[in-house]
């Protein structure tokens, strides 16, 4: 199927959507680093940021990395080159992963022997991965994507990449080969949900097959070469019960936020960026019943619903004549044509907040959305702001009753300076008096000091304000007495 060639007939032809970029022809002398310790462990999205540890000792199946020298690169430019030229990349492309694997490691391997390249095993084994990956996969991200503690991917052009870890962004050893592999590897991703980045549309949102959420932003709107930023899911979704093991909420806090989730109550989770909003969202979504209707619409498919009857709806962007594009609000006013019992935005932005209020004073009981604020009052205000950008010439009194009247509580999420990301408001919404809208916290968390790691310590307590105004609503699920008994328990020391 595919066909070697002889010492003489290695060259560079046509790439696999990469240009193999000519490096100087100088002999390659690769060097090797000692084992380096094994990846931290998982840290969960909420989980606070680790006190300052030994380095543990590595697991078996880790992987001796070779340095990544300029000698390592120019290897490896020189052995993707002559692969490129031996390859049949139509018989390639209908074999399965594994098979396709195989049938690079061979070829790679007569490369090698031919080039009479110098390598110990291990320096081998790791330039097949990467040669593998950029080949089928997604080039050095691939080390980087299997890791399930990193949060975020930031790659600022070829040559610099960045990873948060337990809340802590750092420095990566990984890089491109160039500006062109990285762009090539961007319009890869994008291409598999139907989009596109280039020069005449050098903005796109996308996502990877697990729900990652990605942004590239191409040149010539980034001076220094594509950035790339990816949002990782965890592949073992989150619960409650894991974010009071990681001291994100109370045993009764999160108690409240099931019993506001059984309840229907309509919820916004506020919070900055990489607060956790959406992995809050996530968790709250285990307290829907398994037979309501759940209607989602998002900007990038980022929800992990469990219920077995989801609808997920998604934007699109304008086409390269600038026509077709379906806005959050347009899904938003579909989806009340669909029967939904629950409907959850993913991130609301803009004008759409008006049409998800309507939406939750419209029987859609136990609606949920996310909105980027610090604090639940100035979400109250960002929506009111949000509304105006619509443009509605509503009094603003009219407006503050719509969203008094649609909301119940707003769960605040705040990720603190020692990377830590904490539950710090459950606020319910009161109502109205005069022109101002009525809020009333059940829990807070109140920060008092730090230890000698540096990690934040406080305190989460309840406010002790007796029966919340969903006590009704609470009654009307049987969950009053448990809703009691919760709030009785946060009162005390």
């Amino acid at each position: 199927m595919f066909g070697k060639r002889g010492n003489e007939g290695f060259g560079k032809s046509g790439t696999a959507g990469q240009a193999p970029v000519a490096m100087p022809a100088s002999a390659p002398t690769m060097t090797v680093e000692r084992p380096a310790a094994a990846a931290a462990p998982a840290q969960p999205v909420f989980e606070p940021a680790p006190a300052p540890v030994a380095a543990p000792t590595p697991a078996p199946a880790a992987r001796r990395r070779v340095a990544r020298t300029e000698d390592y690169y120019d290897t490896k430019s020189q052995v993707f080159s002559a692969l490129i030229d031996t390859i049949d990349l139509s018989q390639l492309a209908k074999l399965d992963t594994e098979s396709a694997r195989e049938e690079i490691r061979d070829i790679v391997n007569d490369i090698i022997t031919i080039k009479n390249f110098a390598m110990s095993i291990s320096e081998q084994e790791e330039l097949l991965d990467d040669i593998c990956n950029d080949v089928l996969g997604y080039g050095p991200l691939e080390p980087l994507l299997a890791r399930d503690d990193i949060a975020d991917i930031m790659v600022n052009g070829a040559g610099k990449t960045y990873i948060e870890v337990a809340g802590k962004v750092q420095e990566s050893e990984i890089r491109f080969r160039d500006n062109a592999q990285l762009l090539s590897i961007c319009q890869r991703i994008v291409s598999q949900v139907g989009r596109r980045v280039d020069e005449s549309s050098p903005i796109c949102d996308a996502r990877l097959p697990d729900g990652s959420r990605v942004n590239v932003i191409a040149p010539p709107l980034a001076i220094d070469g594509t950035a790339l930023t990816i949002r990782k899911f965890k592949k073992d979704k989150l619960t409650l019960d894991q974010l009071v093991r990681f001291g994100s909420i109370t045993p009764e806090g999160a108690t409240l936020l099931q019993i506001i989730g059984r309840v229907r109550c309509n919820l916004v989770i506020s919070g900055g960026t990489g607060s956790g909003k959406t992995t809050l969202l996530n968790c709250l979504t285990r307290y829907i019943d398994e037979d309501e209707r759940v209607i989602t619409c998002e900007d990038s498919a980022e929800l992990q619903l469990q219920q077995p009857h989801v609808v997920r709806l998604e934007t699109r962007p304008p086409n390269i004549e600038g026509e077709g594009e379906i806005t959050m609000r347009d899904l938003i006013k579909n989806c009340l044509r669909m029967r939904p019992e629950r409907i959850i935005v993913g991130e609301v932005r803009g004008p759409e907040v008006f049409d998800l209020l309507q939406a939750m004073n419209t029987g859609h009981d136990g609606s949920m959305g996310t909105i980027h604020a610090n604090t639940p009052r100035e979400c109250l205000s960002r929506m009111e702001s949000m509304i105006a950008m619509g443009g509605y010439t509503l009094p603003a009194k009219t407006v503050r009753e719509i969203i008094a009247g649609s909301i119940d509580v707003i769960i605040q999420a705040s990720r603190l300076r020692d990377g830590s990301r904490r539950i710090t408001h459950i606020t319910e919404v009161v109502g109205m008096e005069g022109d101002v809208i009525v809020t009333q916290d059940l829990m807070r968390f109140e920060i008092q000091g730090e230890d000698a790691n540096g990690r934040i310590v406080g305190q989460h307590t309840g406010t002790g304000i007796g029966k919340p105004h969903f006590w009704d609503r609470a009654r009307y699920f049987n969950e009053d007495k448990r809703l009691a008994a919760t709030l009785d328990a946060m009162e005390k020391p």
